[in-house]
């Protein structure tokens, strides 16, 4: 989310929302209460608690037969469409979102009661997966529809007559958006300036502003737009406070205008644009929700939909896995195929058994989604944290197994007689998926905001930098209640008992180690939270390293449950999986234990001061000796002042 500078009704302008502002606005909008049971918040606490992801979560029979049919329509659909045209035209074929359309592809999340086709997110997953192995572009696109376009919130806080009204309509082919960042506005809402002014009648809204990056904008019948409705007084005199909320709007509404097509240097088929909104009207039907309730709506529709990005990765590790197989036995080097040199051979088995964790994680959590028993949201980020950046190293490894070939574009292979190995396009295919939907770095201060949770909770005004000397002494004494309580149950558990997890065989050390790994991370966010308070919301390097071993053990966890699962389920295949969980948790044991050691062992403060120093030009001169192409075209952020649009409107529809 971001934002341009706020005219009037709304209040402040966006440059003096303060710090304490934008953490209320974001706080106000979290889901504070945990009902349902959750693993990974588990893992943060020193609570290893198996029994929540083992066994694994079965399916019901006829999610998997309705869901094994419709792949195999998907497959053979997928099999007739070109994803090297839709690379070099930058644009996916009318006629393939048609027949995708024809076959269901942008209702499969939509209940069968909207004429949607209802499927589990297990086989929305694989579907998406799927897609996205013809091209990203299309995983992006029904992700962006399906996930997080009109569908899935209004499925989630429509009203009887909006899910009659939209859903149909969306399952049938209206492809949708969802609009929430600005020019100015990326994941801090409190500075939202797009604004939406109630009318004297009170029956509508008029909506203006810019949003950015609005993937299937370009194309889509409808939107969701998040807006920011001021304080009002309704025509019957009552009083209303506003806040960001939702919108559903028709985008053939007057006052639209596609600015502009966006292009990157990947997802070369993307319908990425930059929406302006001058003053269309908005009926008060479309509203979603409440006045204020949008960024809740938001944060809601992100929480699952964000399991659509980890789907994707598995499809990227499986094409990784599968390429490098096949090149490192074909190539020779030095009197044997290039997979049998150990320097090749370890970036291969780091593929393989990442492929086998980034599919269990999806899998886990699309399986506990659709059981609705546990709260995932913990886990839903965590995957989409984790997979990204795993998917992306794998990326990396393959193109440096190809060499050369590894850098050349897929039609220049192909020119020259060799095989079209597009692995430069999946490197830049895959790097947005660490943007998308909430960075890296936004989404380990989510995941590390909800893992300390019941340390802000227990420390109460300890943790708050505004708070007198005389409130932290009585909140001390309440934390120190927590703490005698706590902090015990972290000194032994299963994990030093060499028996435990037995039924997991080869893998019991691994459970054993994860166990004992999650009371050591809590006891060492304990540490941080007593040596740094209220700062500790600063110390985002040491929280970021604290959400990444969770990630790790997560995807062990859930690694060593899905072998044990398959060597059930598909007994053929149950020594390879235990091989690939086994080597897995090797791995990520390693990298668990570099960050435990940098959590205290690291060069933050000595790279803070640097950082401020660039920023302050001391350094400037070593940027001396180049040039600089890009000074003089442009600002750094665009002007989004609201206002009529001067521009070609881009806005184009596939369908009648």
């Amino acid at each position: 989310m971001t934002s341009t500078t706020e005219n009037s009704p709304v209040g402040h302008s966006s440059s003096t929302v303060t710090a304490a502002e934008a953490r209320a606005v974001a706080e106000a909008a979290r889901e504070q209460e945990w009902s349902r049971p959750s693993f990974a918040k588990g893992l943060y606490l020193g609570d290893f608690d198996l029994g929540l992801i083992h066994p694994w979560p079965q399916a019901r029979a006829d999610d998997v037969e309705r869901g094994e049919a419709f792949m195999a329509s998907l497959r053979e659909y997928c099999e007739s469409m070109d994803g090297r045209a839709i690379e070099r035209d930058s644009r996916i074929p009318d006629r393939y979102l048609a027949g995708l359309a024809e076959l269901g592809v942008f209702g499969m999340k939509i209940p069968r009661e909207y004429s949607g086709l209802g499927l589990s997110l297990v086989y929305y997953g694989r579907a998406l997966a799927l897609l996205g192995s013809v091209h990203p572009s299309l995983g992006a696109l029904i992700s962006a529809h399906q996930s997080i376009g009109v569908p899935e919130p209004v499925k989630e806080f429509g009203t009887d007559e909006q899910k009659q009204q939209y859903l149909p309509r969306c399952a049938a082919g209206a492809i949708t958006a969802f609009l929430l960042t600005e020019p100015d506005v990326g994941s801090d809402p409190a500075r939202m300036g797009c604004t939406a002014v109630p009318t004297d009648d009170g029956g509508s809204y008029l909506l203006d502003g810019v949003k950015l990056w609005t993937t299937n904008g370009v194309i889509a019948e409808l939107v969701v737009v998040m807006a920011k409705v001021p304080p009002y007084t309704a025509p019957d005199g009552s009083e209303h406070k506003g806040g960001i909320t939702a919108f559903v709007v028709e985008m053939d509404s007057p006052g639209i205008t596609v600015e502009n097509r966006n292009a990157f240097m990947g997802l070369h088929g993307i319908e990425n644009g930059v929406t302006r909104f001058h003053q269309v009207r908005v009926p008060e039907e479309n509203r979603l929700g409440r006045e204020g309730q949008g960024l809740k709506i938001a944060l809601t529709t992100l929480n699952t939909g964000r399991l659509s990005i980890p789907g994707l990765c598995v499809a990227a590790g499986k094409w990784s896995l599968k390429i490098a197989r096949e090149w490192s036995n074909a190539r020779t080097q030095w009197g044997r195929p290039v997979g049998k040199h150990e320097a090749v051979g370890k970036k291969i088995a780091f593929i393989a058994a990442t492929t086998f964790a980034l599919e269990a994680v999806f899998e886990l959590c699309a399986e506990m989604a659709d059981a609705g028993q546990k709260d995932i949201r913990i886990e839903a980020a965590l995957a989409k944290l984790w997979s990204t950046e795993l998917s992306c190293q794998i990326a990396d490894e393959l193109v440096q197994i190809r060499g050369g070939r590894g850098f050349e574009t897929a039609d220049s292979l192909e020119a020259r007689g060799e095989r079209a190995v597009a692995a430069e396009q999946l490197f830049r295919d895959l790097r947005i998926n660490r943007i998308f939907e909430g960075s890296s770095e936004i989404m380990r201060l989510l995941i590390a905001r909800e893992a300390v949770d019941a340390h802000l909770a227990a420390a109460g005004d300890l943790a708050s930098a505004d708070a007198s000397l005389q409130d932290k002494a009585r909140a001390a004494v309440g934390a120190t209640g927590f703490y005698a309580r706590w902090l015990p149950r972290l000194v032994a558990g299963a994990g030093m008992d060499p028996r435990s997890y037995g039924e997991f065989g080869r893998l019991a050390r691994h459970l054993r180690y994860v166990e004992r790994a999650s009371r050591r991370l809590a006891r060492q966010t304990f540490y941080g939270m007593g040596r740094w308070q209220a700062g500790l919301e600063h110390k985002q390097a040491f929280l970021g390293r604290i959400v990444d071993i969770g990630a790790e053990l997560f995807a062990m966890a859930a690694s060593c449950s899905r072998a044990e699962a398959l060597l059930r389920s598909t007994p053929e295949h149950g020594a390879a999986a235990f091989e690939l969980a086994d080597a897995y948790c090797e791995q990520a044991r390693l990298r668990v234990d570099a960050s435990f050691e940098q959590l205290w062992k690291n060069s933050d403060g000595a790279d803070h001061a640097v950082s401020r120093k660039v920023l302050a030009g001391d350094y400037a001169w070593l940027e001396a000796g180049i040039l600089d192409s890009s000074e003089g075209t442009g600002p750094w952020i665009a002007d989004a002042t609201p206002g009529p649009s001067a521009k070609e409107n881009l806005h184009r529809k596939y369908r009648a």
